[in-house]
């Protein structure tokens, strides 16, 4: 990890750079890809995922014998842990529904809006280096409270655990695919992979760059999500080791995770680069980790509104605060996908088990993203209902307003019904 002092505001954009390849560039190695499967279907899947993933892909989804017996692989003890996590989940997404509001704006006029259900989502499930089947829970579970009626789930992985919380959220249409592939397999739909209304799920740079491109087309999207990050602030109140072993807890996602340490007392980044040091060493995934550790810092900072005002610009995927009146700080916190207080919360917590979601936005996404919810898999649909006294009572603000748009025929559509009441 580069240690930085004190380093001038005009250097933090360059700082605070992702070791990330060239959006072109990468966007020149994707765009072929799709290209195939929208042409050629299933063909180009299973060529496609022969190539990148040594997988043969036979477009027969996972069968109900499947998932039996990936139940029966699971251990009880990791079973009661995604039960732990499924009710934990479940809990907090679900009191993000809001009832009904009927606002009378006037007398007459009642204007309400309602949530529904996007019919068809695809979830992507990363399984390169790690099954991630906690993101099968974060995705499925807000998918299934919403009400969508077709859920496909894509993964490169078959993993016992993946399947089996697919099954615990519901998932019946799942596909081992994985990939840039994937997403345009859900984007356009094959031969066996329907197409889908709106595509969530993280992944590398090739499978974050799928996503744009296919958006640029009109799919929706839940949002840019690429590798994986974190940042955290830290003070003399911080314990070095669990600070450590939260930036290494990232690190070990990829070579291309970014880890960013920021604080203003010099001792605490001098013990906390010497625990990581020490943990390193210990990580089965020392090598990956290693590596993105090579593209990681650790930027001392003059006072605190300038720590504040770097992790705002930084604007990470999770933000730790292990410091003094962690709570405070956090209210001046406006760019950061999840925030994470004091020493005893790590962002292990969010990645499987609190409750919250960990489907967020990386590489600066958060300046302009939320991390996934249940209104994620919803629309708003506003409805308006007004009555022969409120089209009275409105009626001359909307002709008003029409003829100074010049736009006659919605005064007419207004004109002729007051006319009709007099």
């Amino acid at each position: 990890m580069q240690i930085l002092a004190f380093p001038s505001r005009a250097e933090w954009p360059r700082l605070l750079a992702r070791p990330v390849q060239s959006t072109e560039a990468i966007e020149k190695a994707v765009a072929p890809i799709l290209e195939q499967v929208r042409n050629r279907g299933d063909q180009a899947l299973a060529e496609l995922s022969e190539k990148f993933d040594k997988l043969a892909y036979t477009g027969r989804p996972f069968q109900p014998a499947d998932f039996k017996a990936a139940e029966n692989q699971v251990s009880h003890e990791l079973k009661a842990a995604i039960q732990q996590a499924y009710r934990n989940i479940r809990k907090f997404h679900e009191a993000q529904r809001q009832p009904i509001e009927k606002i009378e704006t006037m007398p007459g006029v009642t204007c309400w809006r309602r949530s529904v259900g996007i019919e068809k989502v695809g979830l992507y499930i990363p399984g390169g280096t790690a099954p991630l089947f906690s993101t099968v829970l974060m995705l499925g579970i807000p998918a299934q409270l919403a009400g969508c009626k077709e859920v496909v789930l894509c993964t490169p992985s078959d993993h016992p655990a993946i399947l089996y919380a697919a099954q615990l959220v519901g998932i019946t249409k799942a596909f081992r695919v994985g990939g840039a592939q994937a997403i345009a397999a859900m984007a356009y739909g094959t031969e066996s992979i329907p197409k889908v209304y709106k595509i969530f799920g993280p992944g590398n740079q090739y499978v974050t760059a799928a996503k744009m491109l296919v958006a640029k087309e009109g799919m929706a999207i839940d949002m840019p999500a690429g590798p994986s990050e974190v940042a955290i602030y830290a003070d003399e109140t911080a314990v070095p080791a669990f600070v450590a072993a939260d930036l290494l807890s990232q690190a070990e996602h990829g070579a291309d995770s970014q880890v960013l340490l920021v604080s203003t007392d010099k001792h605490v980044v001098s013990t906390v680069h010497l625990a990581l040091i020490a943990q390193l060493e210990r990580l089965p995934r020392h090598e990956l980790a290693a590596q993105a550790i090579k593209n990681s810092k650790a930027i001392l900072v003059e006072t605190d509104d300038d720590a504040i005002d770097l992790l705002n610009a930084y604007a990470a995927e999770h933000l730790i605060l292990s410091v003094e009146n962690a709570e405070t700080v956090a209210e001046r916190i406006t760019n950061a996908g999840s925030i994470f207080l004091g020493n005893y919360t790590p962002e292990s917590a969010g990645d499987y088990a609190s409750g919250t979601n960990h489907t967020l936005p990386t590489n600066g996404f958060a300046r302009a993203y939320s991390g996934v919810s249940m209104d994620s898999f919803v629309k708003k649909i506003t409805v308006q209902s007004i009555t022969e006294d409120g089209i009275k009572a409105l009626g001359p603000t909307i002709e008003a307003m029409a003829e100074a748009e010049s736009l006659e025929a919605h005064k007419h559509a207004v004109s002729l019904r007051l006319a009709s009441l007099q």
